[in-house]
């Protein structure tokens, strides 16, 4: 074999390595139960996320205030905890941050499941409206104390 030959085999051999290892995880299989690609389920496309809602902040309701410590990753999906005097709560999986909008429901531990919508107003704070989903006529207007 001509060393042009065995360059060009070379660098052919490269340029598939490395678009193998690009695309890594989307060649793989899916995971057990996981749709595969074009099995009709539908993901919502969601914007990115204009802020990061992660820290310890508090939430004033028309009837509490609720201290919050959440986590966001890179994604906007957003993980963490709740308290409100001695009620506690965790948020349940979902929550996210979708460009300026912010959703995720809390489970707290005296039963009451609450969901919170909200977005990013132009004084750069949180602010929406709470309702417990086992009980929706029970609702709240809410606004972070902080600015994001």
């Amino acid at each position: 074999m001509t060393a042009s030959r065995r360059m060009r085999k070379l660098l052919t051999t490269t340029a598939a390595a490395l678009l193998l290892s690009v695309a890594g995880a989307g060649l793989a299989a899916p995971a057990s139960g996981a749709p595969a690609a074009g099995s009709g389920a539908v993901q919502p496309v969601r914007a990115a996320p204009a802020f990061n809602a992660g820290g310890i902040w508090y939430i004033h309701q028309t009837n509490a205030t609720v201290r919050v410590n959440l986590t966001q990753d890179g994604s906007g999906n957003l993980f963490g905890t709740v308290t409100s005097g001695n009620t506690s709560g965790t948020l349940e999986s979902g929550g996210y941050v979708d460009g300026e909008k912010i959703y995720f429901v809390v489970s707290w531990n005296h039963g009451p499941r609450g969901r919170y919508t909200g977005e990013r107003g132009p004084d750069r704070r949180l602010s929406g409206i709470t309702s417990d989903l086992n009980n929706p006529n029970s609702q709240a207007t809410w606004r972070s104390d902080r600015t994001f």
